[in-house]
Formats: structure tokens, C-alpha cells, sequence
């Protein structure tokens, strides 16, 4: 017999959430395969047998939270096991446990309780309470019935005790209202994912501990666009990726950063530590969630290298395919609403990184070119910085040096 534990997370991961079970109980297993499939804040994890048998407990269910190290299922040798024996019958349990009559004039005797079943039971005159198991609710609640009011012979318990006992006083705990608000025919009730959760706890951790502030520029992307005009099909062909906007954002970014490095640092206690590294958060929309895999060693990348690294990145995080390794440790971000048609937004910080950059759709504007009206395509983009450690002028100067890297792309080739 052997025990399913949870397997390590990776590094400040020390729980997750069931998330749905790929093996049911009696089915067979082979030693390397899948079982089951745990959320986490970051990504899903698979939870992979390490011997072959049969799967004969599942001890956690979707939706538990379990941490590393946790039993969840044992896994058995050999066949399924058979049935179980079937019980004695519920009328000959009554009888083996009957009280004998008082003799006269003595003090009753208490009755004697009935054995051990599926749940505890309480009487009261006129129907018969029950204290069912987490597995017998969850039975009862699939088909509809009601436990309070189920008669011990329809669960197997046995006979009605001949004398009534004293239910247990409730709780403070079960006294108090459980039940969530009525919902209307045409709502519906949806837990919340590991993941949804844990990004809705982090967003708003990060606007409590920062002192966030939002500046905002625009930027032409005349000359961008008409390098890509020029140079598509060739890249293309040559590197196998398309050139997209997000290399040109990612070196202008870089060249920044080395400008400004206090939006390359976090905050520990009372120390600022500043990197002289450049991994860069790429901040993707997936079915479960936003996620941000980093592109490392971004300062040292060609175009193409960074147009396939999140070419990459962005299919596996969409599949569900990213590891932990891959999500850690960025130490900037960049995120762009624009590819769903967002004007103009503030970014929240991805914590405990002090800045982020937002791009946006690129609309044509009239825009004012050495004293004349022209149709210019133009981008807002937008820094959300923690003032704690960056200075307004700091992050003014840093949105202008990227707006003037991407309107002078050359210059990204000597400074980003």
C-alpha cells in the first residue's frame, strides 16, 4: 500500500486547492501517471502516482486545501478490493444490543447505546435526528434529501432507542447562520479558482503596502510601425516569429532601467534592493487568470530572442504548461491592455516590484508636428511606480526616456 502525498510546490508555495481528481476510486494506475491535479497561486500542478496498483482511497476533494507533504488517496497493490462484507442486519443489531427488563423496585438503567454506523443518531418523540458523516451528506445533498428528517431505518441505523436522549447542546459555532443569500433564478454561484483568488488578494495587498502612483505619456509609433512594415516577412522568415510591438517595448524599458535604476529595486524592511539585472515580466491573459512570465536576462537579447521567448512563454502560459521557475523572480513588468483595445488604464504593481508599464491601443490622432496638424498613430502609456523609494521626477523622466526610445527606434540598438 502506498500513500499519495503532496508534492513539493516550489519555493513559497506551501498549499494549494484540489482542483479536480483525473483517477476515480478502483481504477487502476501506472507508476509515472497522473492522478490528480492541484491549483496553486502560480500555476497547476499534476500530482503523478509513484507506484502501479489501484487506486482504492481518495482522502481529499475538490476544492480542499492541502499542504506539501499532505496524504490525499492511497493507492493498493493488485486488484481492486472486493465489497465489503455486508452487515448484520439492522434488526439484529437492535436485538444483540436490547436492554434487559429492570427488576422491581430498582433504578432504571440507561439504555444502551446502539452501535457504531455511517452516523450518530439522536431522538426526539415523533422522528429520529441525524449527525451524518462529510461522505454521507455530500451522498444525501447529490440526491436531494434531506438527513433532518430521514428515519434511522432508511440509513441502516437501527432501531429507534426505546428511551429519548437529550440532543447536544449546539455550538456557539453551529449557531450561527450559515447559508448564503438566496440567489435569483438567473444567478449563478462560482468559487472562485486558487489562482482568481489569489490575484484578487495580491491586487489589493499591493494598492494597501505601496504608495502607488500612476504618470502618464503618449508616444508616435510612426516610425515603429513602419520598421515593422519594412522588416515583417523577412523576420519572419528568418527567425520563425512575428515582430512585434513588445520587443520594441521591452528594449526601450531596459534602456530606462539603467537610467533609473530605483524602478529596478523592491523594498525589504528598510533597504532597497536595487538590481543590475534586467528579467522582465510579461504579463499574459490566460483562461484562469493573469500570469506574468519573466524573460530573463532581457539586456542581452536580441529582438528576435525576446519576439520568441514570449511567443514561448505566452502559448505555455495559456495551456497551462509554465513552471514555477518561470514566474519568479521578475524584477519589472510590462503589460499591454492595448491588445484588447484599451485606451487608457493605470496598472497595478506586481509586488514586490516597484514599477510596471502599461501600453495601450495605438489609435490615429491629430496630433501638432513642427507647427502643423497631422494624423499621426499614437500610443498613451502609462507607469504605476511606488513613490516610497521613486521620486515623481524619477518616474516622469523614465516614461519620457522610453517615449523617446520608441520614437528614435535606432537608438534602442545602442542604449536598450
Amino acid at each position: 500500500m502506498a500513500e499519495v502525498k503532496v508534492p513539493s510546490l516550489g519555493e513559497s508555495i506551501v498549499e494549494a486547492t484540489i482542483g479536480q481528481w483525473l483517477k476515480r476510486e478502483g481504477d487502476a494506475v501506472e507508476s509515472g501517471e497522473a492522478i490528480a491535479e492541484l491549483e496553486t497561486d502560480k500555476v497547476n500542478v499534476e500530482v503523478i502516482a509513484e507506484e502501479s496498483g489501484v487506486l482504492t482511497q481518495i482522502l481529499k476533494q475538490v476544492g480542499d486545501t492541502v499542504a506539501i507533504g499532505d496524504v490525499i488517496a492511497v493507492i493498493a497493490e493488485g486488484q481492486a478490493p472486493s465489497a465489503p462484507a455486508e452487515q448484520p442486519a439492522p434488526a439484529a443489531q437492535a436485538q444483540e444490543t436490547k436492554p434487559s427488563a429492570p427488576s422491581a423496585g430498582s433504578a432504571p438503567q440507561a439504555p444502551v447505546a446502539a452501535p457504531a454506523a455511517s452516523a450518530q443518531q439522536v431522538s426526539v418523540p415523533g422522528e429520529l435526528l441525524v449527525r451524518p458523516t462529510p461522505s454521507l451528506r455530500r451522498a444525501a445533498a447529490a440526491q436531494g434529501i434531506d438527513l433532518r428528517q430521514v428515519q434511522a431505518g432508511a440509513l441502516g441505523l437501527g432501531a429507534q432507542p426505546s428511551a429519548p436522549v437529550a440532543p447536544d447542546k449546539p455550538s456557539a459555532a453551529a449557531s450561527q447562520p450559515t447559508a448564503q443569500p438566496a440567489l435569483r433564478p438567473d444567478e449563478e454561484r462560482i468559487r472562485m479558482s486558487r489562482r482568481r483568488a489569489t490575484i484578487a488578494k495580491r491586487l489589493v495587498e499591493a494598492q494597501h503596502t505601496a504608495a502607488m502612483l500612476t504618470t502618464f505619456n503618449e508616444v508616435d509609433m510612426s516610425r515603429v510601425i513602419e520598421i515593422r512594415k519594412r522588416r515583417k516577412d523577412a523576420f519572419r522568415e528568418k527567425y520563425g516569429v512575428g515582430l512585434g510591438y513588445m520587443s520594441f517595448f521591452t528594449k526601450a524599458v531596459v534602456g530606462a532601467l539603467k537610467q533609473f535604476p530605483l524602478l529596478n529595486a523592491e523594498i525589504q524592511g528598510e533597504d532597497m534592493i536595487v538590481k543590475h539585472h534586467y528579467d522582465i515580466g510579461i504579463a499574459v491573459a490566460t483562461e484562469g487568470g493573469l500570469v506574468v512570465p519573466v524573460v530573463r536576462n532581457a539586456d542581452r537579447l536580441t529582438f528576435a530572442e525576446i519576439e520568441q521567448q514570449i511567443a514561448d512563454l505566452a502559448a505555455r502560459a495559456r495551456a497551462n504548461k509554465l513552471s514555477l521557475e518561470e514566474l519568479q523572480g521578475g524584477t519589472f513588468t510590462i503589460t499591454n491592455g492595448g491588445t484588447f483595445g484599451s485606451l487608457f488604464s493605470t496598472p497595478i504593481l506586481n509586488a514586490p516590484q516597484v514599477g510596471i508599464l502599461g501600453m495601450h491601443n495605438i489609435v490615429e490622432r491629430p496630433v501638432a508636428v513642427n507647427g502643423q496638424v497631422e494624423i499621426r498613430p499614437m500610443m498613451y502609456i502609462a507607469l504605476s511606480y511606488d513613490h516610497r523609494i521613486v521620486d515623481g521626477a524619477e518616474a516622469v523622466s523614465f516614461l519620457v526616456t522610453v517615449k523617446r526610445l520608441i520614437e528614435d527606434p535606432e537608438s534602442l540598438l545602442l542604449e536598450g
